[in-house]
């Protein structure tokens, strides 16, 4: 009764392709022995010292070690065929809104030169999009560069979110990175009204890329970025309306965001900072 129960209630079903596990273990065992006798071969030549010249030894030599490598990849990708699942999704077994968990979403940079600011944004705004219950949803981004750049980025996608989220809302959206969406918008209505709100959220998608490419052109000439990658001060933040001192930071449909973090932990040359681990280990 207590299986049956659980498999009546359970998100997904597992079903394992036997026929396709004994195909691959047959082929990896044939394959298998085809590099023992390669290698064996390899050795013979490797132990003739009758026949030994130096080139024919040196050329041998690479091509073993090539063939090792290649065997090792080989051998390590193996395990991921030996058991082929196939899950089958209950959507509607799912739990109303008010009984999910809480999710937090971590993303990292720590660049603006490396990472573009816009390109990371996009990422934030399409986190923030996840089809989900916006106050069980958290988005913590951590800039380990502690750059003002990127600062100020989040804080203009937080207000182009205002307006993106009401729209993948209303209209169902799939592509919820807005590049990737104006790249090739989904054609989910051709309703006058659908086209008007696409358009208009375009003229604001534009306006808010251009806002950031402004704002990092200006700090590089300006050199507001004093602070080093390597030496700054902590600085936590939580984006909302507060913390944004723009008129477009209003919320004209009143729509429910999810929470907003920027972190930037304290780094100091004295001490070590251990990279992305560490950046994962203060957002945790």
């Amino acid at each position: 009764m207590e299986n049956s129960h659980t498999q009546t209630t359970s998100l997904h079903h597992c079903h394992v392709h036997k026929l396709k596990a004994v195909l691959y273990l047959s082929h990896s065992l044939s394959h298998f022995l085809a590099l023992v006798t390669i290698f064996y071969y390899r050795a013979i030549f490797f132990l003739d010292k009758a026949g030994f010249k130096l080139i024919p030894f040196l050329l041998w030599l690479v091509l073993f070690a090539a063939e090792l490598l290649f065997s090792f990849i080989w051998f390590l990708k193996q395990p991921f065929y030996w058991w082929p699942v196939t899950r089958t999704i209950f959507t509607e077994r799912l739990p109303k809104d008010e009984k999910l968990p809480g999710i937090d979403v971590f993303i990292c940079t720590t660049d603006p030169k490396k990472e573009p600011t816009f390109e990371v944004m996009n990422t934030v705004i399409s986190a923030m999009s996840l089809d989900y219950p916006a106050e069980k949803l958290s988005v913590y981004l951590s800039d380990d560069g502690g750059d003002s750049v990127t600062l100020n980025g989040i804080k203009e996608a937080w207000v182009f979110a205002i307006w993106w989220l009401p729209f993948c809302r209303r209209y169902n959206v799939k592509t919820i990175c807005p590049r990737a969406y104006f790249e090739k918008p989904e054609e989910a209505s051709q309703s006058w009204e659908f086209v008007e709100d696409r358009n208009t959220l375009q003229e604001k998608y534009k306006a808010f890329k251009l806002r950031i490419q402004r704002k990092s052109v200006c700090d590089e000439i300006d050199g507001d970025s004093k602070r080093s990658a390597q030496d700054h001060p902590a600085n936590v933040q939580v984006i909302d309306e507060k913390s944004i001192e723009e008129d477009t930071a209003t919320n004209p449909e009143h729509v429910v965001m999810p929470s907003l973090v920027y972190v930037a932990r304290e780094k100091r040359r004295s001490h070590p900072h251990h990279f992305k681990a560490g950046a994962l280990n203060v957002l945790v």
